[in-house]
């Protein structure tokens, strides 16, 4: 997979309403780059909030605005975010490449799209729920331009998951799904329980690049 470039290894297309203002994130050799957040329709009459990261070279900040409607193609990208306290939390963004600005939703088929090829970083966590829904835990290195990686959670369920079970660190591995929001409460003392957001990789198929593996099928 050498000939691969870094789009074909990272590859999304999100469609959603902006429901917050552009907020900065950083600069790098004077660049802007700013966080806005979308949100994008799943089948189900719910909705996933997520991330994207721009540059102001792509589009002014003051051109997104809250109930403007945004079609964005990009990757999905890990950076470590380092506290005080000398932590860091791993954190998730859309990283756009391309983005549209629309004043009306504009109906996609699929309004949100992902496909990673990536290996496998460290042994899938395979359970079963109380109800009896198997359920795989992935955690996927995907390999970007300049000696970089980045690192997404995915989540596979059913036979997806029972194949997920089988793979072993360093498998190379393609995955499509969906970038999916879920929140969660993390206990940070005896008193204090902090609501957070977290973002995977809901897989919807994946296959084993058998070039790049041993094993066989």
């Amino acid at each position: 997979m050498s000939g691969n470039t870094a789009l074909d290894n990272n590859s999304v297309s999100l469609a959603g309403k902006v429901i917050t203002s552009p907020q900065f994130s950083h600069e790098v050799y004077g660049e802007g780059f700013y966080i806005v957040y979308i949100q994008v329709p799943r089948l189900s009459d719910t909705y996933d909030n997520l991330p994207i990261m721009f540059s102001e070279r792509l589009v002014q900040p003051e051109n997104i605005l809250e109930s403007v409607y945004l079609s964005v193609e990009g990757q999905f990208r890990s950076y470590n975010n380092f506290n005080s306290s000398g932590g860091h939390k791993l954190m998730l963004t859309v990283f756009a490449r391309e983005i549209e600005i629309f004043e009306e939703e504009v109906t996609h088929k699929n309004p949100n799209q992902i496909c990673l090829n990536g290996y496998v970083c460290r042994k899938p966590m395979y359970r079963t729920t109380p109800f009896g829904r198997e359920i795989a835990d992935i955690l996927l290195a995907v390999n970007r331009a300049y000696n970089k990686s980045d690192y997404i959670p995915c989540i596979a369920w059913g036979r997806n998951a029972r194949f997920a079970s089988t793979f072993e660190i360093g498998d190379n591995i393609r995955v499509w799904g969906r970038i999916q929001s879920r929140m969660y409460q993390k206990k940070i003392s005896e008193e204090e329980v902090e609501e957070r957001t977290a973002y995977e990789i809901s897989v919807s198929k994946m296959e084993v690049v058998k070039d790049n593996n041993n094993k066989k099928e």
